[in-house]
């Protein structure tokens, strides 16, 4: 249960507040079930639910009283415009795609404890509501508890490593409280489950954040919230059909395997590293036109062209492929790459940008470091230096 609801955006500009660092997010998220089960305890289930719906009413409410969102007073990006933009940066960032990724793989077969808990507590353990609630509570006390001494947990693991940890902790958690009929011993290893649930989201949640630039970031964050509410989702109706079919004890059971399996994946899938990546932004020189920039309402072609020596040839493909995803990552639809048949020194980069608002956009906020470093990279291969040119759609009169 989610109980309250977090305002978390970054607008892009620094304006209207910060993102809340991982931690912060992640402690209150162990908050609300540990609070969700006391009051289960006491007032019953519809009541909390009732409240819990009060909550997301008003964090609606917020929302769509915020004067602005995204965007800077002088220059707002449109809704439409940014919401694809952020798509295709999320499409085009392997480490964004394998962040999400390890979160599917953990989520899924961890959401079989936050599913199933209530028939734990009626049918293994003869409980009541009151007595959900504490299982509930005990959850969220681990949380609590696993925030604390995360920063000391990260000291020493890597980040690959305490993934690891915390999926087999949960793992060995989702065996024992099935097959446990003790009270005592149930509450006792929800605690280490708790802190694996909170370390596991607290890493992830603090990756997304550092490799994210501030442009996209709370574009970003609301994928990562999809797969998270999406991955549970998925997560509870998975488990409670395997549970009304197969029994309580071989869903539990296969939870635990899946998760296991999935901390065995981080051999073939493991979070990329960013510690070296620049994630600072930079501002590109802007272009100059001598055509109306009202004209920019359609879309931009850009090219570039390289002239390559036959010894760098296979350096200077593989820095384009990495061009290529920066390209689309800030801004472009579509990228090719061509070599002169006539002179294979010669190669022509081309794509194409919705609009040359778009291509702006590029230039002056979506650029990081490490997107500076990947063109100069290609760049430095070209003798004589690479040629660019900007073309603006033609408008037909028929």
């Amino acid at each position: 249960m989610d109980f309250g609801t977090l305002a978390l955006w970054d607008n892009g500009s620094g304006r209207g507040g910060k993102a809340l660092s991982s931690i912060n997010i992640n402690l209150a998220r162990a908050i609300g079930p540990a609070v969700a089960g006391l009051l289960v305890a006491r007032v019953g289930v519809a009541a909390v639910f009732g409240l819990n719906t009060a909550t997301l009413l008003y964090y609606a409410i917020v929302v769509v009283a915020h004067p602005q969102l995204g965007g800077t007073p002088e220059s707002p990006e449109r809704f439409i415009p940014g919401l694809r933009a952020g798509g295709r940066y999320v499409r085009h960032a392997p480490v964004v795609r394998r962040i999400l990724l390890r979160a599917a793989l953990f989520l899924v077969p961890g959401s079989a404890l936050w599913a199933l808990l209530p028939l734990i507590a009626t049918r293994r353990l003869g409980l009541g509501a009151g007595g959900y609630g504490v299982l509930l509570g005990a959850l969220g006390v681990g949380a609590v508890g696993g925030a604390f001494v995360l920063p000391q947990i990260r000291a020493r693991l890597s980040a690959n490593a305490l993934v690891a940890v915390a999926s087999l902790v949960y793992a060995a958690a989702l065996v024992v409280v099935v097959l446990s009929r003790n009270l005592a011993l149930t509450v006792l290893v929800l605690l280490p489950a708790g802190v694996a649930w909170i370390a596991f989201l607290s890493n992830v949640n603090a990756a997304l954040q550092l490799f994210l630039p501030r442009w996209v970031r709370a574009r970003g964050l609301s994928v990562y919230q999809m797969v998270l509410f999406g991955a549970q989702a998925a997560g509870a109706v998975i488990w409670g059909v395997s549970a009304g079919a197969a029994g309580l004890v071989p869903a539990f059971l296969t939870s635990a395997a899946v998760m296991a399996a999935g901390a065995a994946t981080l051999w073939f899938w493991p979070f990329h590293q960013i510690a070296d990546m620049d994630r600072s932004p930079v501002r590109w020189p802007e272009p100059q036109l001598l055509l109306s920039a009202d004209r920019g309402s359609g879309p931009v072609l850009v090219r570039t062209t390289y002239t390559i020596a036959a010894d760098e040839e296979q350096q200077f493909l593989q820095a384009m492929a990495r061009l290529r995803q920066s390209r689309l990552r800030t801004g472009a639809t579509d990228w090719a790459l061509y070599q002169d048949g006539q002179n294979p020194r010669l190669f022509i980069e081309q794509f194409s940008v919705p609009s040359w608002e778009e291509h702006l956009r590029q230039h002056r906020e979506r650029q990081t470091g490490t997107d500076l470093q990947y063109h100069d990279d290609a760049a430095a291969l070209s003798d004589p230096p690479p040629q660019t040119g900007h073309y603006l759609a033609a408008d037909l009169h028929e």
